[in-house]
């Protein structure tokens, strides 16, 4: 539950007003906000220039950022006078710019912050925020490699089976506590499907089912929503039987893993209490809902149900076979059971307060005649339509937590997209009467923002962004697409306070750091991917109460009396991600890349092994890196580094805890360093992680490979090499499973290996051994696969040294391998660049 996560537990906090900012401080401040991201060359681009003391402002330039130039300039700032702690504001509008590159703008002598122009700015974004869905998992976990709540559950408010246990194990985790609601997953599967269905070349293929790193041949967005879906059968064991929650607001007892979970909620019984949707009045303590009926969950049921019928069908027939009957099923029970089944409280008065049930029932129904073409349900879904054509948050500043749910109504696009002419264009319409409403409500300030800053505000604007694409794919109709823009940028750093509201994205940007998070407070395991809750009002920000501040409000200068944001773990309100947020986002990022493919952009791609590496950089360009691992032998330390130098190339070198230890190394390393070559790790002692039979089992523990590793960077410290320079890590021996690349990614580290299909690595060998390669063989392997398959994005990796019994030295080879690439058309980049997804 996205509401006091801890408040119950008072013990874990102090209460405390929410911390204001000092007026004193904030004399003199001006800034440009941009969206982060970047801009794609033709999309509108505006960014926002705020001063906390009035300022004027008659022109605005804008500079290559590799030159100083000023490449453009405008006259036409658009003042909007104050808003929140800004007492002057402009809209800069840079549209009619757009050659790609990189930029900064400039405004009364203030400069933003560097960003592109490209058409690749929305690249992977879709598939990122996935991170954060695969760590909400319940079951197995695949971010913590470990598995929770499996004694789930126990049911309540179902007569004659109340005790009894269900197995609903599985599904989402909602936020940062451990509930599990119909509402926000059943919507969650359907956002996913939905993307999918709509944008399937923006998805790619990186984790297995269990989510786990290493490619399955299913998209990874298909792998979660059916891990989803999976979960729905289980909550919907019959026709009649439609369960709506696990566990209830006694979860809120503090910081704690979710496989470390101890919340007890019935000492007579396993697991979690499970509650069946009914129109009954639930709460097992103080506080009741106010349930009326059962449409709002079997209509959710039904439309995830409908359209998993028709994408998962591609990859799972047998799985899908009867998913059609139960869509139906859920459907007529939501008819038979209008109205709503509001989550259940308990100790506090919290609970998803959702008032509202046609959309969900339109949904289904356009689902349905999507599906079935059965004309019954195209009835129905057009005179639900007509019932709720606005989504009634749109135009309010007031809302109950989650009373108008879900925040985006896609029945109509999914009704308006299966008819034709007349009834096609007023279903239509009802989409562009609340765009409408958000347009007056925002027109009139700098980020053209009307949504209401309540709980979850982001999942507003990502409702408003998603509604105006939707629009204008029906439409064609433009009146839009510059609040549209505003609404997105906002959500990318062109807010107030110039911050990100994706955890990670960008990763060189101003994102959330401090998330409210238990994985993060404990273990300092980011969140990444995740759609934080977002700003609200300041009035409500100062009634709440169990609000501990952990650090210093850095955004305090930019707080006001409007509305406040704090990127801190305590700040429960504004800065919790959120599951359904999360895979909502989904739907437009994904939008925004496809269209961006479909206008030629050529989106780069990397080749992971079975457990997840990356093994080699994109393919579409012919960049070779060069790496070299080294342990106990460093004999061809000065002869690769002369070749290197000679060649112009910066490579890269993995190097184990027991080679930056040896003294006699030292004058390698801080040459290299010197040089500007990649300095990375290799494992502290070299250990074996998995044995040598295609089962990998595991010879290390959790600790033992995080000690290792960790001592791996701590000696790199020693000459200044931080674990931020040094994200990528080569395994010893080259050898590892997923577990070990999951382990390296909770610890901010990315596994990399050679790439398949030569030889290179081989260098090591001596003529004793039955693997021995010669040099000539070496080289041969190399150029053979140059000529049959070539080595674009190549990661060529050999040893800086061998032992002494290998007398035919690979590195004596490489100045006229590198001659010979070369003249093939070549280059040889860095790791890092060559592993860019960015042009």
């Amino acid at each position: 539950m996205k509401k006091l996560l801890f408040v119950a537990s008072l013990s874990f906090l102090l209460i405390s007003a929410v911390a204001q900012p000092s007026v004193g401080k904030q004399v003199g401040v001006s800034v440009i906000r941009i969206n982060q991201l970047g801009y794609t060359p033709t999309s509108i681009k505006v960014a926002v220039f705020g001063a906390i003391e009035h300022a004027k402002i008659e022109v605005f330039t804008l500079h290559d950022a590799l030159t100083d130039k000023v490449v453009f300039q405008s006259k036409r700032p658009i003042s909007k006078g104050a808003y929140g702690p800004f007492k002057s504001s402009y809209r800069l509008n840079f549209s009619e710019f757009e050659t790609p590159g990189k930029y900064y703008l400039m405004a009364n002598g203030i400069k933003s912050p560097e960003f592109r122009i490209n058409t690749d700015v929305y690249d992977h974004t879709a598939d990122f925020l996935l991170e954060y869905m695969r760590q909400q998992r319940c079951g197995y976990n695949p971010y913590l490699t470990a598995s929770c709540h499996l004694d789930d559950g126990y049911i309540l408010y179902n007569p004659g089976k109340e005790g009894e246990r269900i197995d609903v194990t599985g599904g989402w985790h909602d936020a940062s506590d451990y509930l599990q609601y119909t509402a926000t997953s059943a919507n969650a599967v359907f956002q996913l499907l939905f993307a999918y269905r709509d944008n399937p070349e923006a998805f790619d293929d990186a984790y297995d089912a269990d989510g786990l790193p290493g490619p399955n041949g299913i998209p990874d967005i298909i792998d979660e929503a059916k891990f989803g879906m999976d979960w729905l059968k289980k909550m919907n064991p019959s026709d009649t039987e439609y369960y709506n929650q696990i566990a209830d607001d006694r979860d809120h007892s503090g910081y704690r893993l979710p496989n470390k979970d101890s919340v007890v909620y019935d000492p007579n019984r396993k697991g979690r209490p499970v509650y069946l949707a009914s129109a009954e009045k639930q709460g097992v303590l103080k506080y009741k809902n106010r349930s009326t009926g059962v449409a709002s969950t079997a209509g959710k049921f039904a439309s995830a149900f409908a359209i998993g019928a028709t994408v998962l069908k591609d990859f799972y027939p047998e799985y899908t076979r009867y998913m059609g009957k139960r869509a139906e099923e859920a459907y007529r029970y939501g008819e038979l059971h209008p109205g709503v089944s509001q989550t259940a409280p308990g100790r506090s008065p919290y609970f998803y307060e959702e008032d509202n049930w046609i959309d969900d029932m339109e949904l289904a129904a356009s689902s349905l005649y999507k599906l079935t073409g059965d004309e019954r349900f195209k009835k129905s879904a057009l005179k639900y339509a007509s019932e709720e054509k606005i989504t009634p948050w749109i135009g309010r500043d007031t809302i109950l937590h989650y009373q108008y749910y879900p925040f985006l109504n896609a029945g109509h696009h999914e009704l308006a997209t299966a008819l034709k002419s007349d009834d096609r264009k007023e279903v239509t319409s009802y989409y562009a009467k609340g765009l409408k409403m958000l347009h007056e409500r925002g027109k009139d300030n700098p980020f053209y923002i009307g949504i209401p800053f309540v709980w979850c505000s982001n999942n507003f604007v990502t409702a408003a962004v998603t509604q105006s694409r939707l629009y204008y794919n029906l439409s064609d109709d433009d009146t839009y697409l510059e609040m549209e823009a505003a609404l997105r940028d906002w959500l990318f750093g062109c807010n107030i306070w110039g911050t990100s509201m994706i955890v990670g994205l960008p990763a060189d940007g101003d994102s959330p750091t401090d998330p409210h998070s238990s994985l993060y407070l404990l273990e300092v395991y980011q969140t990444n991917g995740g759609l934080i809750d977002g700003p609200v009002y300041a009035s409500i920000a100062n009634s709440l109460i169990g609000v501990e501040l952990h650090e210093k409000d850095e955004y305090a200068q930019f707080q006001s009396d409007l509305v406040v944001y704090q990127d801190d773990v305590g700040s429960y309100s504004t800065n919790e991600p959120t599951m359904d947020g999360t895979a909502s986002l989904v739907y437009y990022l994904s939008s925004l890349e496809s269209e961006s493919i479909r206008n030629g952009n050529k989106k780069k791609r990397y080749t992971y092994d079975s457990s997840g590496a990356i093994v080699r950089g994109d393919r579409s360009a012919k960049k070779i890196s060069l790496l070299f691992s080294g342990d106990e032998y460093a004999d061809g330390a000065e002869e690769i580094l002369r070749v290197l130098e000679k060649h112009n190339i910066k490579a890269s070198f993995f190097l184990t805890g027991n080679f930056y230890r040896n003294e006699n190394f030292a004058p390698f390393i801080k040459n290299a360093k010197t040089s500007g070559h990649y300095l990375g790790a290799h494992s502290d002692k070299h250990l074996l992680y998995n044995d040598w039979t295609e089962e990998k089992k595991l010879l290390v523990s959790q600790d033992e490979f995080k000690n290792d590793l960790k001592a791996n960077y701590d000696e790199m410290e020693k000459y200044g090499i931080q674990k931020d320079d040094a994200p990528y890590f080569l395994p010893p021996f080259e050898w590892n499973d997923h577990i070990i690349t999951q382990w390296a990614d909770q610890m901010s580290i990315q596994i990399i290996n050679y790439s398949p299909g030569t030889i290179s690595h081989a260098d090591y060998t001596t003529p004793e051994m039955e693997n021995y390669r010669s040099s000539e063989a070496i080289v041969n392997s190399i150029l053979n696969l140059e000529e049959t398959d070539g080595l674009n994005g190549f990661l060529l990796l050999s040893h800086i040294g061998t032992h002494p019994d290998r007398t035919d030295k690979f590195y004596n080879k490489l100045d006229e391998l590198i001659t010979t690439l070369k003249a093939d058309g070549y280059e040889f980049d860095t790791l890092v660049r060559n592993l860019s997804l960015k042009n």
